[in-house]
């Protein structure tokens, strides 16, 4: 399993609307790349986001990274809604969960 850590800073003159328009725009197509397992979003107390995607594979995230679509949304993120942004790449080694108790 990969995972992806983009961390963002979004640029103080955002267009909130259009920010939100091209978020689901990826998320629709990083959906349909086989592989593809899923995508969580947390916002920091700063402002800041985190993304944490999920997929299978080199192969699945090698698909998303060179798909046309998503290579011209990273230039538009970087020219209108980014001020700063950090991605990390890494393997799962394992991973553990809790439930407890309804109630």
């Amino acid at each position: 399993m990969k995972i992806v850590l983009f961390r963002i800073q979004t640029r103080p003159d955002l267009d909130a609307a259009a920010y939100e328009d091209a978020f689901e725009e990826m998320l629709a197509l990083v959906a349909e790349i086989p592989g593809f397992v899923g995508l969580e979003a947390f916002t920091g107390e700063d402002g800041s986001e985190l993304a944490v995607a999920r997929f299978e594979t080199d192969e699945a995230l090698a698909a998303w990274r060179v798909l046309p679509a998503h290579r011209r949304m990273q230039e538009r993120g970087r020219s209108e809604f980014f001020a700063t942004y950090t991605i990390t790449v890494t393997d799962l080694d394992r991973e553990y969960s809790w439930e407890g108790p309804a109630g």
